[in-house]
């Protein structure tokens, strides 16, 4: 199973790592770096359900969650 966020899609990233000083010389002798989302797994208990579901989600995704409820941001993504 991918690396991704249920609620948002947030997924891992492909990026570069060099310092300053190899930036100003245009050369990238570190390569490529995978940046993985901050994901946890949770259980969340829906009352409208009267059931607990468990996600994996990011950090931003647990935001989401409190702050428009977690029966319509589950509903919305379409985990329930």
């Amino acid at each position: 199973m991918a690396k991704q966020c249920d609620i948002t899609g947030k997924s891992s990233q492909v990026g570069g790592r060099y310092s300053n000083r190899t930036r100003a010389a245009h050369f990238n002798p570190g390569g490529k770096v995978r940046r993985q989302p901050n994901l946890q797994k949770k259980h969340i208990y829906v009352p409208e359900l009267g059931k607990t579901v468990t996600v994996t989600v990011s950090t931003k995704g647990l935001r989401t969650l409190a702050k428009n409820g977690a029966h319509k941001t589950l509903q919305k993504a379409g985990l329930i």
